[in-house]
């Protein structure tokens, strides 16, 4: 009897990947996709990297797949924006070995800048998507990508979900397939993707998009279930699982492929039942194409193109049924917090008291942004802080931004941050830079980076200098400062947004939640000389809080001795004692 394991389906993923006989993985953290190469690291004969960007991650994957190997490249949605150069040309390309993309979407916005619909950038790219609907799927269609991407010379696009990412199921292991690395042969015409060339492969995209369709209508991950045929549905991914908890004697036609669709299978459905319903998270991309081919449906009239789907949510639309709120809507709203101890703190406290302005990234320094600490004032994508800095002094001029600075992460500099400089070099810009280096990429789990030292295989590397890489192109005023000495930072910085140069300051302090932390000392509060002044709980630490006398309290299983609020107190009322 075949072994059985409970996976989270990210970790489904990574084991579909490793029983395909994949052997190059490559990656850029991103919640939630970010357990798939952590799980796929449990098997040594699989190549796993964290590469500083998700293009770089799908380049290293097509050319491990153009020299004959099985790759996979994994992001989050909006890290298919940065990917979606090499890809649009590799869906031209094809491949040698098979090329499998996963990318997870985010319905509901749990953890990304907007709600994007990968099916939308794949139609436009003309590669196929592929979307499972629990754990064991998730398994079995990544082997099944890598098969159907080498049949049809096509990377191709797994598509998951959050929901689907971090929710377990049963899946079956099975041993690994040895997959012979296919030759390599030079092919300028296939690969080497100038006007000329692209002219002929752009025919073979849309032949081959129109052979998959053909095919699809006989492929067994479309999969019709009739029953009672007065309400049909067409659906995919999770949603099929919402479907049949609602509507259990429905008739449905569960689509594996999701592009390209397959229009007679669908066509035979929709003539089989009396109503015909669309149900898929996000963008209406199936029901535009079904309505497209005069089929009558009904989809996003009744149903949302914004956040997550539920059975409650199906049952009250489709059947009329109004049910009482699902447990996680009765949950009081529990808004994200910086932990007691994060050096951002510190940094915008002293941001804060000197009333500066800060175009924020993508970190958990985002958050900074929010009461108390009120200091980011704007958030677009990965490295746009210092690009949208550098705007707003070429619109207003540079005494526009004497009060202004961008901040970014260590990890998110290295991702697309370090362009962004480059430019406010060339084009003579005179704003300062915040790096704030906390040694890992905080946000998604605390991984490693090019700047830390280990690889994700856990190989101890060279460490990317961020103050070098900084004076190298030329910024003579780079400056390293303990996050939280706050005299010096405020004095740092307080003369760098004066000056009329460029400037860079990097704040350095590793993040409270990494391994090896080891914490001496915790900050207790000396009662008798507290002034119930409140310096303390400006930062908003969640250890700290009042006693009914309005004096403070600190809570000792949250504190770790960070000593920002003893510095804020001017009475001695704030102690650091050994633990």
């Amino acid at each position: 009897m075949a072994e059985t394991k409970i996976m989270l389906g990210n970790e489904a993923i990574a084991r579909g990947a490793y029983e395909a006989g994949v052997k190059v993985s490559a990656a850029y953290p991103g919640t939630p996709s970010t357990e798939i190469s952590e799980n796929i690291i449990k098997y040594p004969e699989i190549y796993a990297e964290w590469s500083p960007n998700e293009k770089v991650a799908a380049e290293v994957a097509i050319g491990a797949s153009l020299s004959g190997v099985r790759a996979m490249a994994s992001m989050k949605c909006v890290g298919l924006n940065v990917a979606s150069d090499p890809l649009y040309t590799d869906a031209y390309i094809g491949v040698n070995g098979g090329l499998v993309v996963v990318v997870a979407d985010d319905p509901g916005l749990y953890s990304s800048q907007n709600e994007q619909d990968t099916r939308c950038i794949a139609r436009a790219a003309m590669i196929p998507v592929i979307e499972p609907s629990d754990s064991a799927e998730a398994k079995e269609f990544t082997k099944l990508a890598f098969e159907l991407s080498e049949k049809y010379d096509t990377p191709i696009i797994l598509r998951t979900t959050t929901r689907l990412a971090h929710s377990q199921g049963t899946v079956e292991l099975c041993e690994r397939q040895e997959i012979e690395d296919k030759p390599y042969e030079r092919n300028p015409q296939k690969n080497v993707m100038m006007p000329g060339n692209a002219k002929v492969r752009h025919i073979f995209v849309e032949e081959r998009l129109n052979k998959m369709a053909d095919d699809a209508n006989t492929m067994e991950i479309n999969k019709v279930e009739y029953n009672d045929t007065s309400i049909g549905v067409i659906t995919s991914g999770i949603p099929y699982q919402y479907v049949k908890e609602a509507l259990p004697n429905a008739s449905v036609l569960k689509l594996g492929l999701v592009h390209p669709l397959p229009k007679k299978l669908i066509e035979e459905f929709a003539s089989k039942v009396d109503t015909l319903y669309i149900v898929e998270e996000l963008e209406p991309v199936i029901e535009e194409q079904v309505k497209s081919w005069g089929i009558k449906a009904i989809g996003k009239e009744i149903f949302t193109v914004q956040g997550e789907y539920s059975a409650n949510m199906l049952k009250e639309r489709i059947l009329g049924q109004k049910l009482e709120l699902e447990a996680a809507e009765k949950v009081p709203a529990r808004p994200p917090i910086l932990c007691p101890g994060c050096p951002h703190r510190s940094v915008y406290t002293v941001m804060k008291k000197l009333k500066l302005h800060a175009a924020g990234d993508i970190g958990c320094y985002t958050l900074g942004a929010v009461p108390p600490l009120s200091v980011v004032d704007t958030t677009v994508c990965m490295g746009a802080s210092i690009s949208t800095l550098h705007g707003m002094e070429k619109a207003k001029g540079k005494d526009y931004i004497k009060n202004w600075v961008a901040v970014i992460g260590d990890s998110t500099f290295l991702h697309t941050g370090i362009n962004s400089l480059m430019n406010m070099v060339y084009n003579k810009a005179t704003g300062t830079v915040v790096i704030l280096d906390n040694s890992t990429t905080g946000m998604t789990g605390h991984q490693d980076h090019a700047a830390t030292g280990k690889t994700l295989m856990g190989d101890t590397t060279y460490m990317i200098n961020i103050y070098g890489v900084c004076k190298a192109m030329g910024i003579e005023h780079v400056y390293e400062v303990n996050a939280f000495d706050i005299a010096e930072l405020e004095k740092v910085l307080k003369r760098e947004v004066a000056r009329d140069e460029i400037s860079v300051v990097i704040t350095k302090s590793r993040c409270v939640l990494l391994k090896g932390n080891v914490f001496k000392e915790k900050c207790v509060p000396v009662s008798d000389k507290c002034k119930k002044c409140g310096a303390c709980l400006r930062p908003g630490c969640p250890a700290i809080t009042k006693n009914e006398d309005g004096t403070i309290k600190i809570d000792q299983t949250m504190c770790n001795g960070c000593g920002l609020c003893m510095q804020l107190c001017k009475f001695g009322a704030i102690e650091k004692v050994g633990v």
